[in-house]
């Protein structure tokens, strides 16, 4: 029986966004969580989000690191959050080279329908956080609110694109991002 209140969502970019930007991240010990962020996420969690992370991870098709390595990264980052009493209901990555033409590759909706599919989610009251253009493409396409973050390629996004800038918010940080979804009717 279909729930009778779809769940909101709040889908996160990785790189730049919940870690610092590190160009390929495929170390464990690498992973360096943005500040505040666990405690961004562990307020969305409070107010009745879920809570996916959506990354591409172009450095598998580009042959620079294994998917058995990512998988490793993504353990160690989820256990980082959850020492911090953060959660993340679902992990969906893109493997592919950007060449590829695939259709999981943000600025694909791909994942966030997938996701909606799965767990019931109601996209026009959620929202897609990410610090590429591409990431708030994906949120739009699959018909979410979009947040630009000025960390990761964020402040470089934001010179390029200027007004053209396709976010419905543009926010410091991720804590800051999730302050600003907070205040939303």
């Amino acid at each position: 029986m279909k729930n009778p209140t779809p769940h909101r969502a709040v889908f996160i970019d990785r790189d730049g966004t919940i870690v610092e930007e590190a160009n390929y991240l495929h170390r464990p010990e690498d992973v360096i969580i943005v500040k505040g962020a666990a405690a961004a996420l562990k307020k969305l969690r409070r107010a009745g989000f879920l809570i996916f992370i959506i990354t591409n991870q172009a450095g598998i098709g580009r042959g620079y690191y294994t998917e058995a390595d990512m998988q490793r990264v993504h353990r160690h980052l989820l256990g980082l959050l959850g020492n911090d009493g953060a959660t993340v209901d679902g992990v969906y990555f893109c493997p592919h080279h950007p060449d590829d033409r695939c259709n999981c590759r943000k600025p694909s909706p791909k994942f966030l329908f997938d996701a909606a599919a799965q767990f019931d989610i109601r996209l026009a009251d959620s929202f897609m956080i990410g610090d590429r253009i591409g990431d708030l493409e994906a949120g739009r396409r699959a018909g979410a609110r979009s947040i630009l973050v000025r960390t990761g390629y964020g402040y470089e996004e934001c010179k390029r694109a200027g007004s053209k800038l396709p976010a419905d918010h543009i926010a410091k940080d991720l804590p800051a991002a999730v302050n600003w979804i907070l205040k939303q009717k």
